[in-house]
Order: C-alpha cells, then structure tokens, then sequence
C-alpha cells in the first residue's frame, strides 16, 4: 500500500507540473474560454482545484500535528468564487504547490500511517484515501482544462493507470456513489484495459473479470473518463462497447460530476 501512496504523489506533482505549465501562459482570453465542465470557464475549473488545494491542505497538516487554524469551507469557496479569473489561475499555482510540498515532504512512516480527518466522510481515512481523491479531482479537472484547447486531450496516462488501481481499491467508495445501476435492466459485466467494471445493485471496479459479458475498447483514460462522466461526444474518440451494453448505456450509468 506505501507504493501506492508514492505513485499517488508522483502522479499528483506529474499532473501539477503539466497544468501549471499551460497555466502561466494563459491569457485572460483563454482563461475565461468555457472548460471541458460545461457549467465552469477555465479559470473557474482552476478555481475549484485551488480551493480544493486549500481546504485539503489544512487536515493532513493536522494529521501530522501542526495546529493550523483554518476558515471554514463555504468563507474559502466565497473568497475564491469572488476573485477575478487572473487571481483564480495563481490562486491554483500557489495553494496546489504548497499541498504537494507538505505531501512530498511526508516521511514513509507518515505516509503509510498517518489518518486524515477530512470533516465529511464518517471518520478519519488513510492517506492514501485523502490523496486518491485529490487524484480523481485534479486528473479530471485538469482534462476539463486541457480539453478547452485541445480536444483530442486525454487525462494523463500515469494518472489513469494509478487511479484505476484506486478505484478497484482504496477509493472503491466513489464509484458506486457515482453511478446509477439502475439504468440498466440487468447486470453486466465490462472488460476493460487493466481492470474490470462489475454493475449490478452498485458498480465496482474490479481487477479483473474472468467471463466479462461486454468489452470497452480504449484507452485506460478513456475509462476512468468514463466513471468520471467525461467520454462524451465529440470527446469519446473512437471508444466502442461490444456485447450486452452500449458505451451510451454506460454513458447513463456515469453521467458524471
């Protein structure tokens, strides 16, 4: 499990360090261009990242035994939601570097025992639960960013294998919160690159499937675009289903966040 906490943080900096290279070239124009999210402009996607960067930010400092005094949720998401677009876009710089910082300085004994208090779930979670997560926003909302420019842009490759194996693992949780299996009259089960996708009363991703009842042909990003409810048109890219669903009853199954 501490490999998978090490390849969660590589591919968080990875994801970082690509975003943050586009983002420094972006002017006004491209910052107020409508993002992959149809309800968000780019800055407004980097805006949702850099506030999640800060208020993730303060638990994990915790779970380490620093006292941080830290606004609550809904005065952090006002001040961001009030800034102008330029100030969102170095809002995301400055607070997604200071969270990576303080994770990459992590000791490995802290980083396979520490529990974070994330102030929404039941109770504490590993860490690698806390940083899944921040995986899953930021590969997904960084793909909603890049795809404004470029639409044959996939989420990283790197990121899409890691988090394939989070969401057949650790974060197995937000998958079937994602999805609606009732839309599909039967249960079925799906193959796909590196893992399997099991939908019946919930969904689960799983590891593998043995006697699978359909395939997804593609890429592993574009399945964990898939979960997320971002394989739509035009940004499917040749992804087909064959067997007993069609990509667009998956579609239904995930229609995103």
């Amino acid at each position: 499990m501490s490999q998978l906490v090490d390849r969660t943080i590589t591919v968080l900096r990875a994801e970082h360090d690509m975003l943050a290279s586009l983002v420094r070239t972006f002017t006004d124009h491209q910052l107020a261009v409508t993002s992959g999210a149809a309800e968000w402009t780019v800055a407004q996607a980097l805006s949702h990242l850099g506030s999640g960067a800060e208020i993730g930010h303060a638990p994990i400092a915790r779970a380490t035994g620093e006292t941080v005094a830290a606004e609550d949720n809904q005065t952090i998401w006002a001040r961001w939601d009030a800034s102008a677009p330029r100030a969102q876009a170095e809002g995301f710089l400055k607070h997604d570097g200071r969270l990576l910082d303080m994770v990459e300085a992590l000791t490995p004994e802290q980083r396979s025992s520490l529990t974070v208090d994330l102030g929404f779930l039941p109770e504490p979670v590993p860490l690698l639960t806390a940083l899944a997560m921040r995986l899953n926003e930021v590969a997904n909302h960084s793909w909603d960013v890049r795809v404004a420019f470029d639409p044959h842009a996939g989420v990283n490759a790197d990121s899409a294998a890691v988090l394939v194996d989070l969401l057949a693992g650790p974060m197995d949780f937000l998958v079937s919160f994602l999805a609606k299996p009732a839309e599909l009259a039967a249960p079925v089960s799906v193959s796909a690159p590196g893992a399997g996708l099991v939908i019946d009363d919930v969904a689960t991703v799983v590891d593998h499937l043995e006697s699978p009842s359909a395939t997804f042909n593609g890429p592993q990003e574009a399945f964990v675009r898939l979960i997320s409810g971002r394989l739509k048109a035009p940004y499917d890219n040749g992804v087909t289903v064959e067997g007993s669903v069609t990509l667009d009853d998956l579609r239904r199954v995930f229609p995103g966040f």
